[in-house]
Protein backbone atom coordinates (compact mmCIF):
# COMPACT_ATOMS: atom_id res chain seq x y z
CA UNK A 1 0.00 0.00 0.00
CA UNK A 2 2.97 2.45 0.81
CA UNK A 3 4.80 1.46 -1.94
CA UNK A 4 1.91 2.40 -4.53
CA UNK A 5 1.32 5.80 -2.58
CA UNK A 6 5.42 6.25 -3.25
CA UNK A 7 4.85 5.31 -7.10
CA UNK A 8 1.79 7.37 -7.24
CA UNK A 9 3.33 10.63 -5.80
CA UNK A 10 6.19 9.95 -7.82
CA UNK A 11 4.71 9.62 -10.69
CA UNK A 12 2.25 12.66 -10.14
CA UNK A 13 5.41 14.84 -10.45
CA UNK A 14 6.71 14.03 -13.83
CA UNK A 15 3.92 16.55 -15.72
CA UNK A 16 5.65 19.22 -13.87
CA UNK A 17 8.69 17.88 -14.29
CA UNK A 18 8.42 17.86 -18.39
CA UNK A 19 7.55 21.63 -18.01
CA UNK A 20 10.67 23.04 -16.44
CA UNK A 21 12.69 23.75 -19.78
CA UNK A 22 9.59 25.83 -20.49
CA UNK A 23 9.47 27.37 -17.03
CA UNK A 24 13.56 28.70 -17.25
CA UNK A 25 16.32 27.54 -15.17
CA UNK A 26 14.83 25.78 -11.85
CA UNK A 27 18.05 26.69 -10.00
CA UNK A 28 20.09 29.25 -11.53
CA UNK A 29 23.35 29.93 -10.19
CA UNK A 30 23.50 32.89 -7.78
CA UNK A 31 25.55 34.96 -5.89
CA UNK A 32 28.74 34.14 -7.83
CA UNK A 33 31.20 35.93 -10.24
CA UNK A 34 30.09 33.78 -13.12
CA UNK A 35 26.08 35.12 -12.33
CA UNK A 36 27.87 38.51 -12.23
CA UNK A 37 29.09 38.19 -15.93
CA UNK A 38 26.25 37.07 -16.97
CA UNK A 39 24.17 38.97 -16.13
CA UNK A 40 26.30 42.27 -17.36
CA UNK A 41 26.24 40.41 -20.84
CA UNK A 42 22.77 39.78 -21.15
CA UNK A 43 22.77 43.97 -20.11
CA UNK A 44 21.56 43.78 -16.39
CA UNK A 45 23.99 45.91 -15.02
CA UNK A 46 23.81 47.15 -11.16
CA UNK A 47 26.09 48.93 -8.62
CA UNK A 48 26.80 45.84 -6.93
CA UNK A 49 27.01 43.31 -10.10
CA UNK A 50 29.66 45.87 -11.46
CA UNK A 51 31.03 46.38 -7.96
CA UNK A 52 31.65 42.05 -8.60
CA UNK A 53 34.36 42.87 -10.76
CA UNK A 54 36.87 43.85 -8.52
CA UNK A 55 36.93 40.57 -6.59
CA UNK A 56 37.29 39.19 -10.31
CA UNK A 57 40.19 41.16 -10.79
CA UNK A 58 41.65 40.55 -6.97
CA UNK A 59 41.54 36.93 -7.70
CA UNK A 60 43.31 37.04 -10.90
CA UNK A 61 40.24 36.73 -13.43
CA UNK A 62 41.33 39.91 -15.56
CA UNK A 63 39.58 38.85 -18.27
CA UNK A 64 36.95 38.45 -16.79
CA UNK A 65 36.96 41.49 -14.98
CA UNK A 66 37.70 43.13 -18.16
CA UNK A 67 34.35 41.86 -19.60
CA UNK A 68 32.31 43.10 -16.83
CA UNK A 69 33.97 46.45 -16.64
CA UNK A 70 33.43 47.29 -20.20
CA UNK A 71 29.67 46.29 -19.97
CA UNK A 72 29.90 48.61 -16.65
CA UNK A 73 31.41 51.44 -18.46
CA UNK A 74 29.05 51.42 -21.43
CA UNK A 75 26.04 51.75 -18.88
CA UNK A 76 28.11 54.54 -17.23
CA UNK A 77 29.36 53.33 -14.16
CA UNK A 78 32.51 55.22 -13.36
CA UNK A 79 33.98 53.28 -10.64
CA UNK A 80 33.81 50.64 -14.09
CA UNK A 81 35.83 53.58 -15.45
CA UNK A 82 38.90 53.70 -12.66
CA UNK A 83 39.33 49.99 -12.54
CA UNK A 84 39.45 49.91 -16.65
CA UNK A 85 41.94 52.36 -15.91
CA UNK A 86 43.72 50.60 -13.05
CA UNK A 87 43.64 47.07 -15.58
CA UNK A 88 45.18 49.33 -18.81
CA UNK A 89 47.98 51.01 -16.65
CA UNK A 90 49.16 47.60 -15.27
CA UNK A 91 48.54 45.32 -17.87
CA UNK A 92 45.96 43.12 -16.21
CA UNK A 93 44.29 40.60 -19.01
CA UNK A 94 45.77 43.03 -22.00
CA UNK A 95 48.94 44.60 -22.86
CA UNK A 96 50.08 47.77 -20.82
CA UNK A 97 47.67 50.86 -22.64
CA UNK A 98 48.85 53.79 -20.46
CA UNK A 99 46.62 56.25 -23.05
CA UNK A 100 43.46 53.85 -22.80
CA UNK A 101 44.32 54.13 -19.05
CA UNK A 102 44.44 57.94 -19.35
CA UNK A 103 40.96 58.08 -21.65
CA UNK A 104 39.19 55.96 -18.79
CA UNK A 105 40.59 58.27 -15.69
CA UNK A 106 38.65 61.20 -18.31
CA UNK A 107 35.65 59.30 -18.87
CA UNK A 108 35.60 58.98 -15.46
CA UNK A 109 36.42 62.73 -14.06
CA UNK A 110 33.97 64.02 -17.39
CA UNK A 111 31.32 62.33 -15.65
CA UNK A 112 31.84 64.02 -12.06
CA UNK A 113 33.17 61.12 -9.95
CA UNK A 114 36.15 62.09 -7.61
CA UNK A 115 38.52 59.22 -7.92
CA UNK A 116 38.50 59.88 -11.74
CA UNK A 117 39.33 63.56 -11.07
CA UNK A 118 42.57 62.71 -9.02
CA UNK A 119 43.56 59.59 -11.19
CA UNK A 120 42.96 61.87 -14.47
CA UNK A 121 44.48 64.96 -12.77
CA UNK A 122 47.52 62.93 -11.83
CA UNK A 123 47.85 61.36 -15.03
CA UNK A 124 48.24 65.00 -16.87
CA UNK A 125 50.63 66.04 -14.05
CA UNK A 126 52.99 63.08 -14.98
CA UNK A 127 51.88 63.58 -19.02
CA UNK A 128 51.53 59.43 -18.87
CA UNK A 129 48.72 58.61 -21.07
CA UNK A 130 47.78 62.30 -22.12
CA UNK A 131 49.64 65.46 -22.65
CA UNK A 132 51.34 66.44 -19.80
CA UNK A 133 49.63 69.55 -18.43
CA UNK A 134 50.78 70.14 -14.69
CA UNK A 135 47.88 73.25 -14.04
CA UNK A 136 44.99 71.29 -15.12
CA UNK A 137 46.04 68.17 -13.28
CA UNK A 138 46.40 70.42 -10.17
CA UNK A 139 42.83 71.60 -11.11
CA UNK A 140 41.19 68.15 -11.07
CA UNK A 141 43.03 67.23 -7.61
CA UNK A 142 41.71 70.07 -6.32
CA UNK A 143 38.09 69.74 -7.63
CA UNK A 144 38.76 65.72 -6.09
CA UNK A 145 39.90 67.73 -2.46
CA UNK A 146 37.39 69.61 -2.48
CA UNK A 147 34.74 66.96 -2.71
CA UNK A 148 36.28 65.42 0.11
CA UNK A 149 38.27 62.46 -1.43
CA UNK A 150 40.98 62.50 1.05
CA UNK A 151 43.92 61.51 -0.95
CA UNK A 152 43.90 64.51 -2.97
CA UNK A 153 43.18 66.37 -0.02
CA UNK A 154 46.55 64.91 0.51
CA UNK A 155 48.34 65.57 -2.24
CA UNK A 156 47.18 69.38 -2.35
CA UNK A 157 48.63 69.66 1.49
CA UNK A 158 51.91 68.18 -0.19
CA UNK A 159 51.92 71.25 -2.46
CA UNK A 160 51.07 68.40 -5.22
CA UNK A 161 54.73 66.46 -4.55
CA UNK A 162 53.80 63.16 -5.93
CA UNK A 163 55.82 61.50 -4.00
CA UNK A 164 53.28 61.80 -1.43
CA UNK A 165 50.88 59.32 -3.13
CA UNK A 166 53.39 57.50 -5.41
CA UNK A 167 54.79 54.63 -4.20
CA UNK A 168 58.83 54.64 -4.89
CA UNK A 169 58.66 51.17 -6.50
CA UNK A 170 56.47 52.71 -9.15
CA UNK A 171 58.76 55.93 -9.96
CA UNK A 172 59.70 53.91 -13.08
CA UNK A 173 56.81 53.52 -14.48
CA UNK A 174 55.98 57.50 -14.01
CA UNK A 175 59.64 58.80 -15.32
CA UNK A 176 60.16 60.30 -18.45
CA UNK A 177 60.73 58.52 -22.02
CA UNK A 178 63.47 60.51 -22.51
Amino acid sequence: MINRAVLCLALSTLPALAEAPEQGTLNPEELSLNRALTDAMEGETSMTTCASGYLMTKSGQHEMARRLFEACVADGYTGAMTWMSYLEDNGFGAPEDPDAAADYDRMAAEAGDPVGMFNYGLDQMRGRGTRRDEEAGRALVDRAADMGLSVAQRLRAADYDLDEVTPDADNWKYAPMF
